[in-house]
């Protein structure tokens, strides 16, 4: 019998694009792909290890899997990701029932750590400085619904935020050709894809390490003219990456989502020069003044830091008003998380862990005031909504996004009344509108 693979992907969409190469370098060799890890004979596990919170979640994961392959239900456990290229070989002694490991440059060794020989007693363990990653080359299965896909534009961080330890994870800055982007979201719109959301750590930052005389807004001019493709949404924007070229593309160009998502993580001067942010460009409230001003309709996704150290209550009202004052669309808050080896982590504590947290929920709560609000102003309005299929909550529903809303991430429609077809976007009412959920109805 041939063997059969389960993949656990965690994390991020970008690790979720890792997933799929590995996926695809697999099926390509001659393995079976498992629907359920119950089928499977063998597990891969790709894993994040960003932040504290990450890191448990992908050892629990490793751990009940790891139970498994005691009690004999599945032959092999290959780890792969953020975690094994943070922790390395202590992994390997920590958990010996792991078969393989793979950094997160050497995803293309998944087949080799999967199908090593039975009699090896060793673990293979591909690490390395990550400088190579998958492009339209390599084989990928698209594990996204048909209709929608991610298409990694780079990988790495040449940014040095004080808290972050991704540019260790995953290298610097690493842009793929404007060329092969174009190819494979070509290969992409001719399978079905309709929706492309577009991710890096920073996309503003795309070209910049390369050659060629190529940017962001460059590459967005020839995807737009991509027939098929109907709505492209950027994701990860660093704020001082947003130029006005930018702007008046998403403001002229149909196809591009008016949609942005810029991680501000905060607004004190003081807390963002500690994070590493360069405080002598465009404060976060002008930058979204700007934003606004050349594209009035955007909607505006960011993410929130708390407890930061140096972060008093004056510097947390001051990010209070900055969330009342600004009224972001989408918005994700996060407590500070002290990772080792990063510079924020040698900086004295200022608040507790369970005042961070009340902080965090805090900013949460005047967050879904802020988003009620807005999305009152939608009760009437017919809209285009990608129609996605019975929502988890009940079958009697279907579930849908706008273009101004992300996969995963953000809020999303329940459709109540109408018929709808899955992958389609379609016109739907605005019937009622609550904190994270709009409700409507189809219009034929």
């Amino acid at each position: 019998m041939t063997d059969s693979v389960f993949l656990i992907s965690l994390g991020c969409a970008k690790n979720l694009v890792d997933s799929e190469h590995m996926l695809g370098m697999l099926k390509a060799c001659g393995l079976d792909l498992a629907v359920d890890i119950e089928d499977a004979t063998i597990v891969v596990i790709n894993t994040c290890g960003f932040i504290e919170s990450a890191v448990q979640e992908a050892v629990d994961t490793i751990l009940e899997a790891a139970d498994l392959k005691k009690q004999g239900r599945i032959k092999r456990l290959v780890v792969a990701g953020c975690l094994v290229q943070r922790y390395g070989y202590k992994l390997r002694r920590g958990i010996p029932e792991v078969d393989g490991w793979l950094g997160t440059g050497e995803i293309d060794q998944v087949t080799r750590a999967v199908l090593k020989s039975d009699s090896d007693d060793t673990s293979p363990f591909f690490i390395g400085r990550p400088t190579r990653f998958p492009d339209h080359t390599s084989s990928r299965i698209q594990t996204t619904p048909f209709y929608t896909a991610y298409l990694r534009i780079a990988e790495g961080c040449s940014h040095r935020c004080s808290y972050c330890i991704i540019p260790h994870l995953r290298g610097t800055f690493r842009s793929r050709s404007a060329d092969s982007l174009v190819v494979e979201a070509r290969q992409m719109a001719e399978r079905g894809v309709k929706e492309i959301n577009i991710i890096a750590q920073d996309t503003t930052f795309f070209g910049r390490d390369l050659l060629e005389d190529v940017s962001i807004e460059d590459l967005l001019e020839r995807l737009v003219r991509i027939k098929g493709i109907q709505w492209i949404r950027l994701l990860y924007c660093h704020p001082d990456g947003i130029t006005d070229r930018l702007l008046k593309l998403i403001a002229e160009e149909e196809v591009i989502c008016p949609y942005l998502d810029i991680p501000y993580q905060h607004v004190n001067k003081n807390i963002l020069k500690a994070m590493g942010r360069d405080i002598s460009r465009e404060t976060p409230e002008a930058s979204i003044e700007r934003i606004r001003r050349v594209v009035p309709h955007i909607i505006l996704r960011s993410t929130l830091m708390v407890g930061f150290p140096g972060e008093r209550e004056a510097e947390f009202e001051e990010l209070c008003d900055f969330v009342k004052e600004v009224r972001f669309d989408h918005l994700g808050v996060f407590v500070f998380s002290k990772e080792k080896g990063t510079p924020a982590a040698r900086l004295r504590a200022t608040v507790s862990q369970k005042e961070a947290e009340k902080r965090l929920d805090t900013v949460m709560a005047l967050q879904a005031d802020i988003s009620k609000r807005l999305n009152q102003r939608m009760v009437g309005r017919i809209v285009p909504v990608m129609i996605e299929g019975p929502s988890p909550e009940t079958d009697l529903l279907l579930k849908g996004r706008t273009a101004t809303m992300a996969p995963d991430v953000d809020t999303q429609v329940l459709i109540n009344k109408g018929e709808g077809v899955i992958g389609e976007i379609m016109p739907v009412l605005i019937t009622e509108a609550h904190a994270y959920d709009l409700i409507g109805e189809i219009k034929a």
